[in-house]
């Protein structure tokens, strides 16, 4: 595949090998401080009881309703890291604990069964809404926060509330001065209000089924990117010229700086991302 054959020849070797017999495991590996600094970030939000079991599988994510964590298996060996990176966009630090909050946050709502309670569903919305991988967001809504890219709170109620989660996990996110007057602060506040009131509660549900681990995957590695490569997800087209007053300040400020200044500042994130 493209971008392969840069890889020094001991990485390319991992390439042929079906990724069940890697031996991965989430315990020792490269991903599991990410996932203890996690459990910190919920101890210090009061979170007592409440820890997201972890496993490693094909992507990130939580099977429907059940209260586990699935982690992509390339972060759990450094080989895999310079696949991933080289086929396609490998997670930096910040980005493995802002997907670890997300995911965080379906775990707590399906662990603790809170996408039943009708208050919950006056604010997010219906838990039973149709998923759809297609969707089209309201650029900068303020009915949303805003965490992972593409407004990713608006795909759907469930979203919603792990997006709301992560926000207010995430420490330094300061999300009482950022969302203040907003309508999606009523959200925050009742994750605030609902975490605090199950600090010390067990969840309802404790053990939960997993779909996929990496003991199931029996395509090697190589046929794992080579189907990856053939189900890209679609990308949000998105006009963006209504909102740029949003992005940069359109009255002089004291901290104001030239837009073409902050581009040039970013300007190797921005060739990357708009190549990507």
């Amino acid at each position: 595949m493209p971008g392969f054959e840069t890889l020094d020849p001991e990485v390319r070797g991992v390439l042929d090998k079906r990724i069940r017999e890697l031996g991965l495991r989430l315990e020792g590996s490269p991903v599991e401080p990410f996932v203890r600094q996690l459990y910190r970030e919920l101890d210090r939000r009061g979170l007592k009881k409440f820890r997201p079991s972890c496993y490693l599988t094909d992507e990130w994510g939580c099977p429907d309703q059940q209260p586990v964590l699935g982690i992509p298996f390339y972060l759990a060996d450094p080989k895999l890291w310079k696949i991933e990176r080289a086929a396609d966009d490998l997670e930096d630090s910040r980005e493995i604990m802002r997907y670890l909050r997300h995911e965080a946050g379906h775990v707590f709502n399906y662990a603790y069964r809170l996408f039943t309670r009708p208050d919950w569903s006056a604010l997010f919305g219906p838990f039973d809404r149709p998923y759809r991988d297609k969707y089209r967001p309201v650029p900068f809504s303020r009915r949303f926060v805003r965490h992972i890219e593409g407004w990713y709170a608006q795909k759907h109620p469930d979203e919603d509330f792990a997006e709301t989660f992560a926000v207010w996990l995430t420490p330094g996110s300061a999300w009482r001065r950022r969302y203040r007057g907003w309508p999606a602060m009523k959200k925050l506040r009742w994750v605030d209000r609902i975490a605090r009131s199950l600090a010390n509660e067990d969840p309802v549900i404790t053990v939960g089924e997993v779909d996929v681990t990496v003991d199931d995957m029996r395509l090697t590695v190589a046929e794992f990117y080579q189907r990856g490569e053939k189900a890209r997800a679609e990308r949000i087209d998105l006009s963006m010229d209504a909102h740029l007053p949003e992005i940069f300040l359109t009255r002089k400020r004291r901290e104001a700086r030239p837009a073409a200044v902050i581009v040039a500042k970013y300007k190797p994130e921005l060739i990357d991302k708009i190549t990507y």
